[in-house]
């Protein structure tokens, strides 16, 4: 049975400013997916493409997340696997080819990693949403990214979005030259890799050494980051002391964080 798209839903924003984020719903929907062809693209980076039932899937923002559900090594009373969602980026929709990518960072022993390590072609994996999208113009003067390899997909995917002519700075942390990853881009992009080499992720300060190290072009900026939540707070507090940033065009999250499992939380404060 054909299931047509369904209707996204624009909230309701008092700004005038075009350059304005805004937010949009999407009727959220259960899939079950295949895997059609798993790629390691740097070290300890792994992308799925996926294909199956994608009909009315929808993804307008860069940094959208849909959730990915995975066996726990247990069972139900019934013999089934118990499920744990995580979430992740939907790097990559093909509508045409019918095909969605999906990045694995292979960081930890958590589900998700377990799964993405052996996974193979034909493996099946269930996906929900995503629930809604959060717009962001590419009409600023310059685009600053900020990520680890948490933040990379998204990063990847709106480099590979804004359009030619665009600017941008990428500030990208990994372990080692090792797990950088190709970043294509019709804009004008200067991308920084920083490395831990050997350090615990999340506990490097690699990142906001590089980020106070940077001249920043003139014009309005929208600044994105995403990492370990300490982190991302501490980036989201620098640009705003150090170098006047508009909390107003800046969106700081964190997309894990040491010591805790499933985080995923917009930093605001």
């Amino acid at each position: 049975m054909s299931i047509s798209a369904p209707a996204a839903i624009e909230t309701a924003t008092e700004s005038t400013d075009p350059r304005m984020p805004r937010r949009v719903r999407h009727q959220p929907r259960r899939r079950t997916l295949t895997i059609k062809n798993v790629e390691r693209i740097a070290a300890y980076m792994i992308r799925a493409t996926l294909t199956g039932a994608l009909e009315g899937f929808v993804s307008l923002g860069f940094d959208d997340h849909v959730k990915l559900f995975f066996p726990d090594g247990t069972l139900d009373t019934a013999g089934a696997p118990n499920m744990l969602s995580r979430d992740f980026t939907p790097r990559r929709y093909d509508p045409t080819a019918n095909t969605l990518e999906i990045d694995f960072a292979i960081h930890d022993a958590g589900p998700a990693t377990r799964w993405a390590a052996q996974a193979k072609k034909g493996d099946m994996l269930n996906l929900g949403g995503p629930r809604g999208s959060f717009i962001i113009p590419t009409t600023y003067d310059w685009h600053l990214l900020i990520g680890d390899e948490t933040g990379l997909p998204a990063i990847s995917r709106r480099l590979a979005e804004l359009p030619a002519g665009a600017r941008a700075i990428v500030i990208g942390e990994v372990d080692g030259p090792a797990d950088e990853i190709a970043l294509t881009t019709k804009a004008n992009a200067d991308v920084t890799w920083v490395h831990r080499n050997g350090a615990a992720p999340g506990a490097s300060d690699a990142l906001i050494k590089q980020l106070s190290s940077i001249k920043f072009p003139a014009g309005d900026y929208y600044a994105w980051v995403a990492c370990e939540s300490l982190q991302a707070k501490a980036l989201r507090q620098h640009l705003i002391a150090e170098h006047g940033a508009n909390p107003k065009w800046m969106r700081a999250a964190g997309y894990w964080r040491r010591g805790a499992v499933a985080v995923h939380e917009v930093i605001e404060g």
